[in-house]
C-alpha cells in the first residue's frame, strides 16, 4: 500500500505543479469582457465618425453661404436656401442626410430623401437681425433692424443662414445597448453672411 500513496502522491504533486494551459483558461475567461468592450468601441466609433461626417457636411454648407452671401437678398435668396439644402443633404452622398435651412428670417428650404421643399417669405432676406438662441435648439430672429446696429446681446444686425442637419444612426450591435446615440444625430449653425 505504501507504494500507491507514493505514486499517487507523485501524481498529485505533479498535477498541481503543472502550469501548462494557464494561459488558454485564463483567455477564456477574460475573453468575453474583451469582446463586449472591443464591440461597444466599435459602435462609438460608428457614432463619432458620423458626427464628423455630419459636421463636415454642415461645415460645407456654412461656407458656400459666406462665400454667396451677397445673394442673401428677396430675389436670390429662396435659390441659395434651396442651394444650401441640396448641398447639406448630400455633402458625403447622394442623399446622405437631412437638412434644412432658413435664410435671414425669409425663405426656408429642407431636403429629405432627396426631395427639396421650400417656402418662407422672400422679402425678409432683404432686413438685418439680431438673432438670439442656440441655433442647435431654436433661434429667436426678432424685428428687422438697421443693419450695423449694435444688438442688445452683442455683435451687430446683419444678415444670418440658419443651418440644420439630422442624420438617423443605427448603431452595429443595437441589442446590447452599448452606445446610447441610436437615434437621429442633428448638428445645426448660424452664420453671418454680411
Amino acid at each position: 500500500m505504501r507504494r500507491s500513496r507514493r505514486r499517487g502522491g507523485r501524481f498529485g504533486a505533479a498535477f498541481l505543479g503543472d502550469r501548462s494551459g494557464v494561459a488558454a483558461v485564463e483567455f477564456a475567461l477574460i475573453s468575453p469582457t474583451i469582446i463586449l468592450v472591443l464591440v461597444g468601441l466599435i459602435d462609438l466609433g460608428g457614432m463619432i465618425y458620423t458626427r464628423f461626417q455630419l459636421d463636415a457636411s454642415l461645415s460645407a454648407g456654412a461656407n458656400y453661404a459666406m462665400v454667396n452671401g451677397a445673394s442673401v437678398n428677396s430675389t436670390s435668396a429662396s435659390s441659395l436656401a434651396s442651394t444650401l439644402a441640396g448641398l447639406v443633404s448630400s455633402g458625403q452622398s447622394s442623399n446622405w442626410a437631412d437638412s434644412s435651412i432658413t435664410v435671414n428670417a425669409g425663405p426656408t428650404a429642407s431636403s429629405s430623401g432627396g426631395t427639396v421643399t421650400t417656402g418662407g417669405t422672400a422679402s425678409n432676406a432683404d432686413s438685418c437681425y439680431c438673432p438670439t438662441g442656440a441655433a442647435a435648439s431654436s433661434v429667436s430672429w426678432g424685428t428687422a433692424q438697421t443693419c450695423g446696429a449694435t444688438c442688445t446681446g452683442g455683435g451687430y444686425a446683419g444678415k444670418f443662414v440658419l443651418l440644420s442637419a439630422s442624420k438617423s444612426y443605427t448603431p452595429i450591435f443595437s441589442g446590447y445597448g452599448l452606445v446610447s446615440q441610436a437615434g437621429t444625430m442633428t448638428a445645426s449653425s448660424l452664420v453671418q453672411v454680411q
